[in-house]
């Protein structure tokens, strides 16, 4: 047993260990499938916290043949398969982390000779008759060993993307790099002596151009999960369970840490649950994770309407994006839809396939979002907040004159690049607006299922405001008459998507005249 050649099961023993652990083996399943196909080179990225490393461990216990494993998963999912046995502990697995090597490395450009030497020293002890005389590179050493034995290779690396990351800045060294993982696995060279590779970390592959750097890998993003989602964080049937063995809220776990959907799975964030579990405390846990002040130079970026676009989502809605300019990496940006891009893959930003657009997931990361913004005192949100504030205290007021007046001066002055072409892009408008709502109500819901239809936005109060704050069923008509969207609240019993709840409810109408360019509302008190 070494340390990175046929290493043992510790580190996947510390994970049983813990009090909280959701079972992931299903994915071996996957990996046992593959093994020795045109599909066995994996790359699944993921952001921080959500169990990247966790899952090489899980692999490497299985696979490596420099532990006993079979104990550690008999009670787990892959210990019920029937081919449970057919690969445990059968391997030869090499396991790198690169950002161990990355910190050892001085001065950088050392790293990959570091990563070489140290796996092949190791690999001397395996095999001296084979690799007497020689100093080649890992993928010659491998390939040799093939030649002599016949035995082949599983490669597991952890945080392969933290070069791109951390020197994204030295291309030298990601060059460098990046050749290294070429020989490794590009070509025909590699299958004849690997079974399998499985690489993790936050970013895709490199693109060089249009085209990923290592096109062969079959790629599981945030933004294309595909048959791996279930085992990408916490599934929403799983927190389920864990908020009935916690005694936690499960509506509110939902609203504070759900949001990412990823096929047919509502995913969540495993550090974020099992804080909350431990804890009881509903808050942000996501600074802590690293990539938080990689955040506050990308939401400053100067290009156009990335600004109104990080504004429209922190109120709620979504923004229409191109992920495919993105390059993989953190310096080459053309445009806002890149950066946008960059912070779905950091987990920021969650990303719906069918809309083609970004939006913030969940409570926890509004919150990071806002407090971003905070501390590098935009002038324009805090302009825009003072005058949302205002928006929010008219409607409460049932101040319908300035209502109109203050969303069409918010229009004007803070969301310009949003031109009205319809009831969606007035939805956008009515989101940014109503920005400073959020310090006392839950994200909107749109398109809210009712008595008999879907109420555009329903603002709910957080139970510490519901005492004092209506809840706000609203209403969006573009080029129609306000009246028309009062009427359409009460013709369609709005009011039953509040039905639970208790407090005072506002109906509020808003229309846009297409002619005259001018906003109407209409608001009233509920009469139940």
């Amino acid at each position: 047993m070494g340390r990175f050649v046929n290493p043992g099961n510790e580190a996947f023993q510390v994970a049983l260990n813990s009090e909280i652990y959701v079972d992931k083996t299903g994915l071996i399943e996957y990996t046992n499938r593959v093994m020795d196909t045109k599909q066995a080179l994996i790359c699944n990225s993921r952001p921080r916290r959500f169990g990247k490393s966790t899952t090489a461990d899980m692999l490497t216990a299985y696979y490596s043949c420099g532990c006993d494993s079979e104990q550690m998963f008999a009670k787990t999912e892959i210990g019920k398969a029937e081919d449970f046995k057919k690969y445990l502990n059968k391997f030869d697995v090499i396991r790198l982390d690169i950002q161990w090597f990355l910190a050892l490395s001085k001065p950088i450009n050392t790293i990959v000779d570091k990563i070489e030497e140290s796996v092949i020293k190791e690999l001397r002890e395996y095999y001296p008759n084979e690799l007497q005389n020689m100093n080649p590179s890992l993928a010659e050493v491998l390939s040799s060993i093939n030649e002599f034995t016949g035995k082949k290779f599983i490669i597991i690396i952890d945080e392969w993307d933290v070069l791109v990351r951390d020197e994204a800045e030295d291309m030298k060294v990601q060059t460098l790099y990046i050749d290294f993982l070429r020989t490794l696995f590009k070509g025909n060279h590699p299958t004849e002596f690997l079974h399998l590779a499985y690489l993790t970390g936050i970013l895709p592959m490199k693109k060089i151009k249009t085209q990923s750097a290592l096109n062969n890998f079959e790629e599981f993003t945030m933004l294309e999960p595909d048959m791996l989602s279930s085992f990408i964080g916490f599934t929403e049937s799983e927190v389920q369970k864990l908020c009935i063995r916690y005694n936690r809220n499960f509506e509110d776990v939902k609203r504070w840490y759900d949001g990412y959907v990823l096929g047919e799975y509502h995913v969540y964030n495993p550090k974020a649950v099992v804080s909350v579990m431990e804890r009881g405390v509903f808050r942000s846990y996501w600074s802590k994770t690293g990539t938080y002040e990689s955040i506050l130079p990308l939401i400053n970026m100067n290009f156009d309407g990335l600004k109104t676009a990080i504004i429209q989502m922190i109120s709620g809605t979504m923004v229409r994006v191109n992920i495919n300019t993105f390059q993989n990496d953190m310096v080459s940006f053309k445009n806002k839809d890149d950066v946008i891009t960059l912070l779905i893959h950091l987990g920021y930003l969650a990303y719906d396939w069918k809309k083609k657009a970004a939006y913030i997931p969940n409570e926890e990361i509004r919150q990071e979002f806002l407090l971003a913004t905070q501390e590098e005192r935009w002038n324009e949100l805090i302009d825009f907040q003072r005058e949302s504030k205002k928006l929010l205290e008219a409607t409460l007021d049932m101040d319908c004159e300035t209502v109109a007046e203050g969303i069409e001066k918010i229009h004007t002055q803070f969301a310009s690049t949003i031109q009205y072409n319809d009831e969606n892009s007035l939805s956008s408008v009515l989101t940014i607006a109503y920005l400073s709502a959020m310090e006392y109500y839950f994200i909107p819901i749109r398109e809210m299922p009712t008595g008999r239809g879907f109420a555009d936005y329903v603002f709910l109060p957080k139970p510490e405001y519901s005492g004092e704050m209506p809840a706000l069923l609203v209403e969006l008509k573009w080029n129609k008459k306000v009246v028309t969207a009062l009427q359409q609240i009460k013709d369609k019993q709005y009011v039953q998507a509040v039905s639970n709840y208790t407090g005072n409810i506002l109906l509020v109408a808003i229309a846009y005249n297409k002619k005259s360019k001018e906003h109407e509302c209409i608001i009233e008190e509920c009469q139940l």
